[in-house]
């Protein structure tokens, strides 16, 4: 899995909490190199901080999963795959969502880490 997403990139949350806007605060079990910012990949849990959103929901640390990414991947099939923007679900660090929508096309790839996920999107790509 390509990883686009380095720390301190603004995505968009594409459910519905409250919450508009994150910025990538860390990437936990990220193992890198010696002076590497730490990046992630669809499927991948952060930790987060929401920039724009309710006023309840502004400025909390929180977990999230990567759902899409602009970045192209290659999946095991040869197909290489990317999306219009980048999004995350709001969850529990067990990967349980805090919302009960998802908005917009979710990659299989994170459907199929995160089964909780995958029961409440509309549209898996």
């Amino acid at each position: 899995m390509t990883r686009g997403l380095p720390v301190g990139a603004r995505l968009e949350c594409a459910d519905n909490t409250g919450a508009k806007v994150v910025q990538i605060i860390t990437v936990p079990k990220y193992h890198g190199t010696h002076r590497r910012y730490p990046s992630a990949g669809v499927g991948d849990l952060l930790i987060v901080s929401v920039k724009k959103g309710t006023p309840e929901m502004r400025r909390q640390v929180l977990n999230a999963v990567i759902i899409r990414q602009k970045r192209l991947f290659r999946r095991a099939d040869g197909i290489m795959v990317s999306f219009e923007d980048n999004a995350v679900v709001i969850t529990t660090p067990e990967g349980e969502v805090k919302g009960s929508d998802i908005k917009g096309p979710v990659a299989r790839e994170a459907a199929e880490r995160w089964p909780r996920i995958a029961s409440i999107s509309s549209i898996i790509v």
